[in-house]
C-alpha cells in the first residue's frame, strides 16, 4: 500500500508539473503570435488548470472506471469553491470587482444546471457526451467573443496581462508544450492506476474515489495558484480561473466518461453529489454579486465555505 500511495503522490506531482508547463508554453506560444491576453487568460490558462482533470478523467474512462471520473468533475467543483476559494478569502478577502468574471457565473450556473439534468436519469450516454463537448467548443468561441470586447480597463484583463510569460522565444514555448501533451496522459495514468488501487484496499467505490482523493488531489495547484494570486493583489483572476476551471470541468471532464465510457453512473452522483455542487455554485453567486459594482468575499464567507466543505467530507464517509 506504501507503494501506491507513493506513486499516486508521483504521478500528481507530475500531473502538475506537466500541466503547468503545457499551460506556460501554450500562452507563451498563443501571446507570440498576437493573441491578446485576455483571451489566452480566458482559455488557455483556465483550459490548463482544467487539464490534470481532463487527462484523469478519459485515463478513467479508458480503464473502465467511469464513475471516478464522474466523481472527478463534479469533486472537483465542489473543492475548487468550497476549499481552493473558501481558504484563499480567509488568508485575504477577496474584491470581485471585473465586469468579465461578473459575466461568466451566469455561465458556470447554466453548465451545472445541465449537467444535472444529464445526470438525473442516472445515465449519461454518448450523446449526452458529444452535446458536452460540443458546448465546451462553443463556450471557448463565447470566451473569446467577451475577451474581443471586454474593456481593456478591466481588472481581469490588467491581471491576465501581468500573469502571461513574455520574451519566451518559440521553440523554448513549442518544447513546453510538447513536453506537457506527452507527460499529461502518462502522469494520469500512473495517478488513476495508483487510485484505484487505494480505492481497492480501503473498500471505497469508484465515485467516492474521485470525488476526494483524486478531486482534492487535481484542486492542489489551483489551490497554490490563488493564495498566490491574492497576495499579488490579482484577486480576479484567482477567482476568475475557479470560475473557468469549473466550466470546463463540467463540459470537457464530465464528456470523456459519455464519449469513452457510456452507461449507468452511481446513483449517489446524482441524488447527493450534484446538489452539493449546484447548492455552492449559488453560494459562489450570492457571495460575488453586490449592489453597489464590488463585492468582497470576505473572511467569514471563506470560513463558511471551508465548513460546508468539512461537513460534506463527514457526509461522504458517514
Amino acid at each position: 500500500m506504501l507503494l501506491q500511495i507513493s506513486l499516486f503522490i508521483v504521478g500528481l506531482a507530475l500531473l502538475s508539473w506537466s500541466a503547468d508547463r503545457f499551460v506556460y508554453g501554450a500562452s507563451a506560444l498563443a501571446k507570440n503570435v498576437g493573441i491578446s491576453p485576455m483571451i489566452i487568460g480566458m482559455t488557455i490558462v483556465a483550459m490548463g488548470s482544467s487539464a490534470p482533470e481532463i487527462m484523469v478523467a478519459a485515463t478513467a474512462s479508458m480503464g473502465g472506471t467511469p464513475n471516478t471520473a464522474v466523481g472527478n468533475a463534479i469533486g472537483s467543483n465542489i473543492t475548487n469553491i468550497a476549499l481552493v476559494l473558501g481558504i484563499t478569502a480567509l488568508c485575504k478577502p477577496l474584491m470581485v470587482a471585473s465586469v468579465t468574471v461578473k459575466r461568466e457565473m451566469p455561465i458556470l450556473l447554466l453548465v451545472s444546471l445541465i449537467a444535472a439534468y444529464f445526470l438525473s436519469d442516472l445515465m449519461l450516454t454518448q450523446v449526452e457526451g458529444i452535446v458536452l463537448a460540443i458546448l465546451f467548443f462553443l463556450t471557448i468561441g463565447g470566451l473569446t467573443m467577451l475577451s474581443l470586447h471586454a474593456d481593456r480597463k478591466d481588472p481581469y484583463a490588467r491581471e491576465a496581462d501581468d500573469e502571461i510569460p513574455s520574451n519566451v522565444p518559440m521553440s523554448k514555448a513549442v518544447i513546453w508544450v510538447v513536453v506537457g501533451m506527452i507527460l499529461l496522459p502518462f502522469s494520469a495514468d500512473i495517478m488513476v492506476d495508483a487510485a484505484v488501487n487505494i480505492a481497492k484496499h480501503f473498500g471505497m467505490s469508484d465515485l467516492l474515489i474521485g470525488l476526494t482523493i483524486i478531486a482534492i488531489g487535481t484542486s492542489l495547484p489551483e489551490l497554490a495558484a490563488s493564495i498566490a494570486g491574492v497576495m499579488k493583489g490579482e484577486d480576479d483572476l484567482a477567482l476568475g480561473n475557479i470560475i473557468g476551471s469549473n466550466i470546463f470541468n463540467i463540459l470537457a471532464v464530465l464528456a470523456m466518461p459519455g464519449l469513452i465510457a457510456p452507461g449507468i453512473i452511481d446513483s449517489l452522483a446524482a441524488e447527493r453529489d450534484m446538489y452539493v455542487m449546484l447548492g455552492l455554485t449559488l453560494l459562489l453567486l450570492a457571495f460575488s454579486f453586490g449592489f453597489r459594482g464590488v463585492r468582497e468575499i470576505t473572511r467569514w464567507e471563506g470560513g463558511l465555505l471551508v465548513a460546508a466543505f468539512l461537513g460534506y467530507q463527514v457526509l461522504l464517509f458517514s
